[in-house]
């Protein structure tokens, strides 16, 4: 790769994390964003320290419409020019829909959708320009199967992001210019502990976990090879194809039934 910039957004924990060493191990330069300042600070110097990588932190909440054009702001200030972007910022909402305040569901899609759109379309064009770049948008297997009762945006969400990188890749042909959408199952990250359902999910079979680094890993190498649709792992797989060859009635009965095991619910 050379010491081209890649930007990194949820940067702070989790797959971000993963993704801001691997790809500095890579040998890429990093501008890694999320909203906690000093998580942000430890990963700097950590991944500076092991790689000699040059790494620009940029403390944003993408909930806030602004954020998208104040990290491009501060990466033209520094005279950086991103060659991979990384759409990894991401949450959960538990319960159901209508027992959940809007305000939350307004940020949650601000973040898992509208930012993802906006640094996408912020960024696209000077990677089009200079006829190089890579953007990965981490979606999530949940976005491949039926939706289930309970963290009711969620799989709709990553569905939207598999969409958008299915059309973007076409647009972008011939461009230099690859996308992937990776989605992921369950992975060992601190995502069920925010979210909060990490006592059931923790009952669920180590045959359906994946390491974090071994998502990424693989989410990188398929977008260079300009893979659109990544799945990692066997179980992963084969959950997709499942989910392609049986009835969608029959489908959507096994998906409410094993959702309603690992899903924290606030009935309304």
């Amino acid at each position: 790769m050379g010491k081209r910039t890649a930007l990194v957004t949820g940067a702070s924990a989790g797959l971000g994390q993963s993704f801001a060493r691997l790809l500095a191990r890579d040998g890429m330069d990093l501008v890694i964003t999320a909203r906690r300042e000093d998580r942000l600070a430890s990963l700097k110097s950590e991944i500076e320290a092991a790689h000699g990588a040059r790494v620009l932190t940029v403390t944003a909440d993408l909930a806030e419409p602004a954020t998208p054009i104040r990290i491009r702001d501060e990466v033209l200030a520094a005279g950086i020019e991103i060659d991979m972007l990384v759409n990894n910022a991401g949450y959960g909402v538990a319960g159901h829909l209508a027992a959940v305040p809007w305000e939350e569901h307004e940020r949650f899609i601000r973040v898992m959708v509208m930012a993802v759109c906006h640094m996408t379309h912020t960024f696209t064009p000077g990677m089009v320009d200079r006829g190089y770049g890579r953007i990965i948008n981490v979606a999530s297997l949940a976005g491949l199967v039926p939706g289930a009762p309970g963290h009711t945006l969620y799989g709709p969400a990553k569905a939207f992001l598999i969409k958008m990188s299915e059309a973007l890749a076409l647009e972008l042909a011939g461009s230099g210019v690859y996308v992937t959408a990776s989605c992921p199952g369950f992975t060992y990250t601190e995502f069920h502990d925010v979210l909060g359902n990490r006592e059931q999910v923790g009952k669920l079979p180590k045959y359906m976990w994946m390491d974090a680094d071994d998502v990424v890993r693989g989410a990188i190498d398929a977008v260079m090879r300009g893979d659109v649709l990544h799945v990692p792992g066997g179980f992963n797989k084969t959950v997709a194809t499942i989910t392609k060859l049986l009835p969608s009635a029959i489908v959507r009965r096994m998906s409410a039934r094993h959702g309603g095991r690992v899903r924290k619910q606030t009935a309304s």
